[in-house]
């Protein structure tokens, strides 16, 4: 097993060391590439620039780049309904991919071949990983990708990974106090109740567990949770940033200060509004280009706001910094590593013809997230269906709020309104 020296050094590959001109310019050349076969070979993105009036040979420099009008996630649903190849985004036949996974929406998320397909390997080494490593896995296997897209870049690190899933939080706990399981990946909150049960069952998480790094991701985290939670097991905790769409975006190393980019993408930080680059160090939305000729999502627009940190970094590696996810730039949130879309909840609300208004709201007393469903209804409904529709739908169990008779939502209230604090 590695000791603490070793997994605070080196780079997973050279790559991160590169420097700024060196680094421009592969990133260019990637983006040339990507550019022409998507034009010739994915007909959603040709058909995109032509709606803006531009064609393949307008794109010849960073500011034509700039002016490709941006691809949002919520527009993916109806997008890959139109066609063939998942209405044009792909450029090879559905047969043609290892998997295709499908996230809440629903939306597919279609995986090409290749080792280390979503870019994780580099994340993980970052935050401490190492060969032999014994990894609890958290993250779910069912049709959605998290489990086997973070499973693969350890089993790149040559560790091994216990299946684990979400839940089960009695047998997680018993598994990681019985085996020398070093590695955990998952939810921060999830990590918290699983160190909540084991101090209840009498464990000590110091003595009893035998952790020596852990990889979040999926949700929001807090330094105070953050130090909470290296604090109880003696273990380091690092963060990463990515979509099921995207794979890996940036993540944190040793030294924190901000997520280091990946060098398998292109990040900028845009006006929400028009899509266009801001300057440098300005607070944006995260707009990304992978360098994936699978599926070209170029410019996708991920509704997080963060900006670009470009201090040197003490660990060596030379790409800019996210300064962490600083709020959300569209009408959705993400609450325990799922996205609510409005409209999503207003189709399960159009099966229930008594609610005359509703509104969602997200909270987090103590740090846990609370999701709550608000309801104005003209008369009694079933809510205990109601509230199983929506977890259907939305894979996300609310609490009702049902106005009492003389009370009502405000005319212009928001159908989302996320109320979370951060410290």
């Amino acid at each position: 097993m590695a000791d603490i020296s070793d997994r605070r050094q080196g780079v997973y590959h050279g790559l991160e060391l590169e420097e700024g001109e060196q680094r421009r310019i592969r990133q260019w050349d990637a983006v040339q590439g990507l550019l022409q076969d998507a034009w010739h070979t994915a007909p959603a993105f040709r058909k995109r620039l032509e709606n803006a009036g531009m064609f393949a040979e307008d794109l010849r420099s960073w500011d034509a780049f700039g002016r490709i009008p941006v691809l949002r996630k919520k527009n993916l649903i109806a997008l890959q309904r139109l066609g063939p190849r998942l209405g044009g985004l792909l450029t090879v036949d559905l047969g043609a991919l290892r998997r295709l996974y499908f996230s809440p929406g629903p939306i597919a998320d279609p995986e090409g071949l290749g080792r280390n397909y979503w870019g994780w390997a580099e994340a993980f080494f970052a935050a401490g990983f190492r060969r032999g490593d014994l990894v609890q896995m958290t993250f779910g296997y069912h049709l959605t990708p998290a489990g086997l897209m973070l499973e693969e870049p350890l089993r790149e690190l040559e560790c091994a990974v216990i299946p684990a899933g979400p839940g089960n939080t009695a047998q997680q706990v018993e598994i990681m106090t019985a085996w020398p399981v070093t590695g955990f990946v998952g939810m921060a909150s999830f990590l918290r109740i699983i160190r909540d049960r084991a101090v209840a069952q009498g464990f000590d998480p110091r003595a009893d567990f035998h952790l020596q790094t852990a990889f979040v991701a999926a949700e929001r985290l807090t330094e105070g949770l953050r130090e909470e939670m290296e604090q109880s097991f003696g273990m380091t905790l690092r963060q990463g940033y990515g979509t099921a769409d995207l794979g890996c975006v940036a993540y944190e190393c040793f030294h924190l200060g901000g997520m280091h980019v990946s060098s398998r993408c292109l990040v900028e930080i845009c006006d929400p509004q028009s899509g266009m680059p801001l300057p440098e160090g300005e607070v944006g939305e995260v707009v990304v280009t992978p360098f994936n000729p699978v599926y070209p999502l170029i410019r996708f627009a991920t509704g997080d706001l963060s900006r670009l940190v470009t201090a040197p970094c003490p660990c060596g590696r030379t790409s800019s910094k996210l300064a962490g996810i600083l709020g959300r730039a569209d009408d959705t949130a993400k609450v325990k590593g799922q996205f609510i879309y409005p409209h999503q909840v207003g189709q399960v609300m159009a099966d229930y013809p008594a609610v005359r208004r509703w509104q969602v709201r997200v909270t987090n007393p103590k740090g846990k997230d609370r999701l709550s469903l608000v309801l104005e209804l003209s008369e009694p409904v079933d809510v205990d269906a109601l509230r199983n529709a929506f977890q259907e739908q939305l894979k996300l169990r609310p609490e009702l709020q049902v106005l009492s008779s003389g009370q009502s939502l405000a005319p212009d209230v928001p159908a989302l309104l996320d109320e979370r604090s951060y410290d």
